[in-house]
């Protein structure tokens, strides 16, 4: 073979660029409907069961820069990131909402977008529900989850288990709470998509899109050296962080990386007199939706890694969490942010600047939320309650839950965040959207968003229900099948 032959682009009628929940949505329903489909991720492509779930082996294999990724602005938020075969899909909890009707209503109102009615979504839902084995716990829920359901009813407050896409074996743990698998997108779209005859290329990081003739060429890099493809159309589906610098990178920039929005969290660490964690913990499948969809409460991972980080700023934390470790959970209030963050390229870094600000009044949701989660986990029998807030003290007792400021100081709050979003709106209003409805990007015939950036505002919910939602129905409207 001539050394042209061996460095010209490698082709593929549609490239897509991810393969978390919305790209591997994308490819496997591109597939089966007989497109030459290539997958490019840029972590490594490991089987969901290449490490035990939420521990520090995740976290290295996994999380893009082993989960530490900061969020600048005038306070501290950490967010993570899948980086891996499958995307965030392969460490989350898995937990699954529809996107909620007033949600919907606002984005019509707000943005322009069209077709997104709950009729309109419904049976993009249902399907994605059926290939991901979606449903409630066919048996008691973990101990930890009880404990939150228990608080909420006995102050009166709604709450409700979430449904996860999950399968279960049969078997059940220490608490009898029944065991299974996670349905990733590992074990379900990717693998369908590849029987389809899609190809996957892992460790394969974008590096920039360059507009050539009726199509695009991918300028990347794989195991260090430089690659190059060809394709006709392209769907970017990096994620909220990724999509937008990846874009910016490759010169396109209207309404790109401008309105980040995420669902800042803070949380608690509750201790209770009988033993409500085990090595085997499942994960946490109640919510309370009182005050949603500003304000929503749930369980957190409450493994030995993560309890340690949760109880960092309280002196001698160690010796605690050595000793009691199984009488501790971790919970979260979150809220629905604004869209007030930014990404954007810095030189030839590989990864971007981030900034994101939150409001007093968002610092004062924040106090509000810690203030209803800490009287929630007292409700529930919580002995004693550590707030994320340096310099706190435990709190034992209702009386004592004012001694959590009004408004959260931002210099000494731990917040977090798993949920990013709207990075590139979607919407038909052009003064302010990326996309269309239907996540073709402005300007172009050929070059498709499918991912959390398109979602418009904070949902107030877990996205990936969304993603998926409005991935399947892109992908087949972009068919021709809608």
């Amino acid at each position: 073979m001539s050394s042209a032959a061996k460095d010209s682009p490698q082709r593929a009628e549609v490239v897509v660029i991810g393969s978390g929940p919305g790209g591997a949505t994308t490819a496997h329903l591109l597939a089966e409907h007989g497109k030459d489909v290539l997958i490019l991720e840029e972590g490594p492509d490991l089987p969901l069961e290449s490490c035990p779930p939420f521990g520090i082996q995740e976290m290295a294999q996994k999380y893009r820069a082993g989960g530490l990724n900061p969020a600048l602005g005038n306070a501290r938020v950490a967010f993570v990131e899948g980086c891996t075969v499958g995307g965030g899909s392969e460490i989350n909890s898995g937990l699954y909402h529809r996107t909620p009707a007033d949600v919907l209503e606002r984005w019509r109102a707000e943005f322009g977008t069209r077709d997104t009615q709950e009729s309109d979504l419904l049976p993009h839902f249902i399907g994605c529900e059926q290939m991901l084995n979606v449903g409630i716990c066919p048996g008691p829920t973990p101990l930890a989850s009880r404990k939150l359901e228990a608080g909420a009813q006995h102050l009166g407050w709604r709450v409700l288990e979430v449904p996860r896409w999950f399968k279960f074996d049969g078997s059940t743990g220490p608490d009898g709470c029944p065991q299974g698998t996670r349905q990733s997108m590992t074990k379900t779209l990717v693998p369908r998509a590849l029987s389809a005859g899609a190809r996957l290329l892992a460790e394969t990081r974008v590096a920039r899109l360059r507009r050539s003739g009726t199509g695009w060429n991918v300028l990347a890099t794989r195991h260090g050296r430089p690659v190059e493809f060809r394709a006709e159309t392209v769907f970017v589906c990096g994620g909220a962080v990724q999509t937008p610098l990846l874009l910016r990178r490759s010169g396109i920039t209207r309404h790109i990386g401008n309105t980040l929005a995420i669902h800042p969290t803070v949380k608690a660490v509750a201790v209770f007199d009988e033993e409500v964690n085990h090595r085997q913990l499942g994960v946490g499948v109640h919510q309370v939706k009182e005050f949603a969809p500003k304000i929503s409460f749930g369980c957190s991972i409450s493994s030995l890694p993560h309890l340690g980080l949760a109880l960092a700023d309280y002196r001698g934390f160690e010796r605690e969490v050595k000793a009691g470790w199984r009488h501790m959970a971790i919970y979260y209030a979150m809220i629905t942010g604004p869209n007030t963050g930014s990404i954007r390229p810095v030189f030839n870094l590989p990864d971007p600047l981030i900034r994101y600000s939150l409001s007093a009044q968002d610092l004062r949701d924040l106090a509000t939320a810690l203030r209803r989660l800490t009287k929630l986990l007292l409700a529930a029998g919580a002995s004693k309650v550590y707030p994320s807030v340096a310099g706190a003290r435990p709190i034992t007792a209702e009386d004592e839950i004012s001694t959590i400021p009004g408004e959260l100081p931002p210099d000494r709050s731990n917040l977090m965040t798993i949920h990013l979003f709207s990075s590139c709106p979607m919407g038909e209003d052009q003064a302010r959207c990326a996309t269309n409805s239907m996540g073709q990007v402005y300007g172009t015939n050929d070059l498709y968003i499918n991912d959390a950036s398109l979602i418009p505002t904070a949902p107030g919910v877990n996205p990936q229900g969304t993603v998926m939602a409005l991935a399947r129905r892109n992908t087949l409207h972009f068919l021709g099948r809608l």
